[in-house]
């Protein structure tokens, strides 16, 4: 029986997920793995937004410090377990994207960029100057949710680093999962089709607002999952996460391995998580260096990095 794209795509990251540690020198690439998984999960949401519905947002790291800060905030001051934590930070940016979303989605252009920017800067700006109850730009520490008990009482003696790659493996593969199902499902229909023309979509019936928002929302909660996973992590978080430059570095990693490809995304995670690290030995060219493999995939893979090269050798195929 021959694969469909979508278990293909699934089938990669099983593989990559469960065979990389096997050519890891140090425990320290766990902790680089775990991040990629990390901004997998962050760019999936973008590829549903983007991808999918052609919408652009500049402000989805401001959803991702609202996941964070609340696995930080709620178990201390509501008693929730950190997990509960992540669920909450979910709803809450679900919701606030909903509220945001739903005057701005019914007007055309790119008044949803403008608008997600603003909310992004919004929510970077309370978690720094409220500092009575996020400790400001010092940030604050994150509750251990009990990962590595929770492995080992299943009898798996992970290390810390270990327990976080497996279960942030997880986590990315499930969402991969639910972003690739919806492609394929009547939702994901809708969004393809106001992605290519807003006009002939609402002339067969599509709710292009209604589909717009549904969008919104469910990258809304990627990106925030996304958050609470790093601060969990780390067990320590700070602005940053809801910060600018992080939003663009999310948007940038969609666009770079290819918005339109769930694997093509995460891909593009994959590189631009591993490249400052690799860049390192440059000193005070890294960002130079950075900035020139990133100029030249976009003048010359527009359709992004692993879609054009999956191109360019099916092509030396035939």
């Amino acid at each position: 029986m021959r694969l469909s794209e979508k278990h293909w795509t699934l089938l990669i990251l099983i593989v990559l997920v469960a065979l990389t540690p096997f050519f890891f020198p140090s425990s320290y690439y766990f902790r680089v793995g775990s991040l990629i998984f990390i901004n997998g999960i962050a760019v999936t949401g973008i590829v549903i937004l983007t991808g999918y519905a052609g919408q652009i947002s500049l402000g989805h790291a401001g959803f991702a410090g609202i996941g964070a800060y609340t696995c930080a905030l709620a178990p201390v001051h509501l008693g929730i377990h950190p997990a509960l934590a992540v669920v909450l930070g979910a709803a809450i940016s679900g919701a606030l994207a909903w509220l945001v979303g739903r005057p701005i989605l019914r007007l055309k252009g790119y008044y949803l960029a403008v608008a997600s920017l603003g909310l992004g800067i919004l929510v970077s700006m309370l978690l720094t100057n409220e500092a009575w109850l996020t400790r400001g730009p010092d940030g604050i520490d994150v509750p251990d949710p009990g990962l590595r008990d929770l492995f080992r009482a299943m009898g798996l003696g992970f290390s810390a680093t270990e327990a976080w790659y497996v279960f942030n493996g997880f986590m990315l593969i499930v969402g991969a999962w639910l972003a690739l199902n919806l492609y394929d499902s009547p939702t994901g229909r809708a969004l393809r089709a106001l992605h290519g023309s807003e006009i002939a979509a609402r002339t067969v019936g599509v709710d292009v607002a209604g589909a717009k928002l549904t969008a919104l929302v469910i990258s809304a909660v990627y990106a925030s999952v996304s958050g609470s996973l790093l601060a969990l992590q780390n067990k320590f978080i700070t602005p940053d996460v809801s910060g600018y430059m992080h939003s663009i570095e999310i948007v940038t990693m969609a666009v770079l391995g290819g918005a339109g490809s769930v694997l093509g995304a995460i891909f593009g995670a994959g590189i631009l998580t591993m490249l400052p690290q690799v860049l390192t030995v440059f000193a005070e060219y890294e960002q130079i260096l950075l900035g020139l493999v990133m100029m030249l995939v976009m003048i010359f893979m527009r359709e992004g990095l692993l879609p054009s090269v999956l191109r360019l050798v099916r092509g030396r195929g035939e």
